[in-house]
């Protein structure tokens, strides 16, 4: 007898959130529940049950502290001399967008399921994004 119970008909919905004024690190916290699933009833660590999440106006996000100028960002290549890095200021004037993504990233649990919930977020730095089809309702976080 399986007593197991799998929730994967869950219907994923669209949600739009207003990141203007609003602090990096408490924003990405919330938008990374919502996309694993947590927010819901029938949340399963090992199914992806998160809703799509389109996040308008990271431009305007607010940090505390001196993040922006302490802040480093960092890749490697694997190759000698192939470290490269960047401010939190630097790369917010290159594109605002990567800073709320990266946040978010980077709180999701570090498996499969993680690349397959980042393609879920949608990140644009002004006001106008491209989802309107969907219907996302607006939430406060």
């Amino acid at each position: 007898m399986k007593k197991t119970k799998f929730y994967n008909d869950v219907e994923r919905k669209w949600v739009l959130i207003d990141a203007k004024d609003k602090v990096l690190g408490r924003l990405a916290t919330r938008i990374a529940r919502i996309l694993q699933g947590k927010n819901k009833s029938r949340y399963s660590p090992n199914f992806i049950c998160g809703d799509n999440v389109v996040v308008v106006n990271a431009k305007y996000v607010k940090f505390t502290g001196n993040k922006l100028k302490d802040k480093i960002y960092d890749k490697y290549s694997g190759y000698p001399s192939g470290r490269k890095e960047i401010t939190l200021e630097k790369l917010k004037e290159k594109n605002p967008s990567k800073v709320v993504y990266y946040a978010v990233k980077r709180m999701l649990p570090k498996n499969v399921l993680a690349k397959r919930m980042i393609k879920m977020l949608k990140v644009y730095p002004e006001d106008k994004h491209y989802h309107g089809a969907q219907a996302p309702r607006k939430i406060e976080v």
